[in-house]
């Protein structure tokens, strides 16, 4: 596709056709819809409003609208251009990937395979904590671990342009793992204990640990402080949520001083791709400081027994590589209820982005806080059982 060099703006020829842009309401929020168009373009020198690109979110998310939010500018001219602005040619292919916190976009080259690009989310991470999850990544590749490093363009890896920060990674694909099989969790463990591995070897600097106090009591002063839950409803969700943050403590009173260590911090099913050669992990954009348990406990579920199973089917494959601590074991039900309150949490935090309202419609209803007091007065019971098997 001929470019040339000029100080026209962008001209567009597609079957979106307007004022050279393509809506909003057609790309970042109808996620996983990919956008097929023909573009003819006439290349100017960046002419836009550039504002701080690692400035701080609205401190209340009800405080400013939609057309505010720093994503609102993020329009797939301006996708198209931060690749240009690293060297790789698109071809105007564009496809929203299935992520909320960041924008995340699979963008066909001219001259290459496709590649994803991540736009950080303004006022999220500092540039030095987003280098740390670049260099924990390119150290797990050293290390022959199956995982996706951002690409080093023009000697580095973080890039800015029109106010956004991104990194391009290759394009993998995969499918869910079978984790009812044992030999995918022993399999899938033993990848998790070369991560943990190599993560114990140095601690992040940069980037926070998951604790009591980042993913527990700072989400509660959030959610109590910026009126998100029914009058109605505020003392019995305070009260059952202070119990709640109680009995977390007790669970890491009871652990003992275990280890805290880099993490994925988000091993998840989803964040596992598996292929014929077996997995690889994608999304280490949580990655923090924190104990080895907290990448094994995602992977459980079911009864009782089925978890006790599971477990051992993981840590059958973790301990050739990483010895596990049993004692974090008191830690399962204690994150799981942190994770729980820091995702109401996040939920609020976001609300001002417009991807939210329009993928989480049930978030922020009289239903929806009644059956959070529900899960976590289940929680605080679940955390005084014992845990799955003796520490």
């Amino acid at each position: 596709m001929p470019r040339t060099r000029g100080t026209q703006p962008y001209r567009c020829k597609s079957r979106y056709q307007t004022s050279g842009q393509v809506p909003h309401a057609l790309f970042g929020i109808s996620l996983l819809t990919e956008l097929t168009i023909e573009w003819r373009v006439t290349w100017r020198p960046a002419q836009r409003r550039r504002a701080p690109y690692n400035g701080a979110m609205n401190e209340h998310p009800e405080a400013a609208g939609n057309a505010a939010h720093p994503y609102a500018r993020l329009d797939p001219l301006t996708v198209l251009d931060a690749v240009d602005s690293v060297g790789l040619r698109g071809d105007g292919r564009l496809l929203a990937l299935n992520s909320y916190e960041n924008r995340v976009y699979r963008v066909g080259r001219e001259d290459g395979p496709p590649v994803v690009v991540k736009f950080y989310r303004p006022g999220r991470w500092s540039d030095a904590a987003i280098l740390e999850e670049h260099a924990f990544l390119a150290e797990l590749e050293r290390e022959e671990v199956p995982v996706v490093p951002a690409s080093v363009l023009d000697g580095r890896t973080l890039h800015e342009h029109a106010g956004f920060r991104f990194a391009v990674f290759p394009s993998r694909g995969g499918r869910a793992p079978e984790l009812f099989d044992p030999k995918v969790l022993e399999w899938i463990g033993r990848f998790i204990g070369r991560i943990h591995a190599v993560g114990a070897t140095q601690p992040f600097r940069a980037r926070p640990a998951l604790n009591l106090e980042t993913f527990g009591r700072e989400p509660r002063a959030f959610l109590l402080g910026h009126g998100f839950i029914p009058p109605e409803l505020l003392t019995a969700y305070a009260s059952v949520l202070d119990q709640a943050l109680d009995g977390v403590a007790r669970c890491f009173d009871r652990a003992g001083d275990v280890a805290a260590i880099r993490l994925h911090g988000d091993c998840h099913a989803g964040n596992v791709l598996w292929t014929d050669d077996g997995p690889h992990f994608v999304d280490f954009d949580d990655s923090r400081m924190g104990p080895a348990v907290q990448d094994l406990w995602m992977l459980l579920s079911g009864e009782r027994a089925d978890m006790v199973r599971q477990l051992s089917d993981v840590l059958a494959g973790y301990e050739d590589f990483m010895e596990f601590d049993a004692r974090q074991l008191h830690l399962v039900e204690a994150l799981r209820t942190l994770r729980l309150i820091h995702y109401s949490a996040w939920l609020a935090m976001r609300w001002d982005d417009p991807a939210f309202p329009a993928a989480f419609p049930w978030f922020n209803t009289q239903r929806y806080w009644q059956d959070r007091i529900l899960e976590l007065r289940e929680q605080v019971a679940l955390m005084d059982e014992p845990p799955l098997w003796p520490a």
